[in-house]
């Protein structure tokens, strides 16, 4: 083979095994459990960022905690389905409890994870989108 036939061969395995030049920045990996898009790396501290992953928000001002005080609209209260924001902190509550309401996050204990919480101290509770309101 010339050395311009093996040239090409080496570029199609490359690309092939990348997804394609076009497709670069939108593979996606699994880091620590987490999946991520390449080209917007987790922040130091990422409880935004993953509620940015996990509902498909691309505004990187969401990777700020209290951005997410004026996302979508507003749940006047804790209700199952809303976020729960706090100054330096994001989740969405998953659920109840006799004593306090479940909320899962990122950057929880270094993790993501849902847990029950305290939602004293929040800042806002949001509907993530129009029809969460409608409820």
């Amino acid at each position: 083979m010339t050395r311009a036939i093996l040239g090409a061969v080496a570029l199609v395995i490359a690309l092939a095994m990348t997804g394609g030049a076009a497709d670069a920045k939108q593979r996606r990996h699994h880091r620590h459990g987490i999946v991520m898009t390449h080209g917007d790396p987790r922040t130091a501290r990422w409880c935004g960022w993953w509620m940015r992953q996990h509902l498909g928000v691309a505004d990187r001002r969401g990777n700020l905690a209290r951005w997410w005080a004026g996302y979508g609209s507003p749940s006047h209260g804790p209700a199952v389905g809303a976020l729960v924001v706090w100054r330096h902190h994001v989740g969405i509550i998953t659920g109840r409890t006799e004593t306090g309401w479940v909320v899962k996050s990122g950057n929880d204990g270094r993790a993501v994870r849902e847990r029950e919480r305290s939602v004293r101290g929040a800042i806002a509770f949001r509907w993530p989108n129009a029809w969460a309101s409608a409820r």
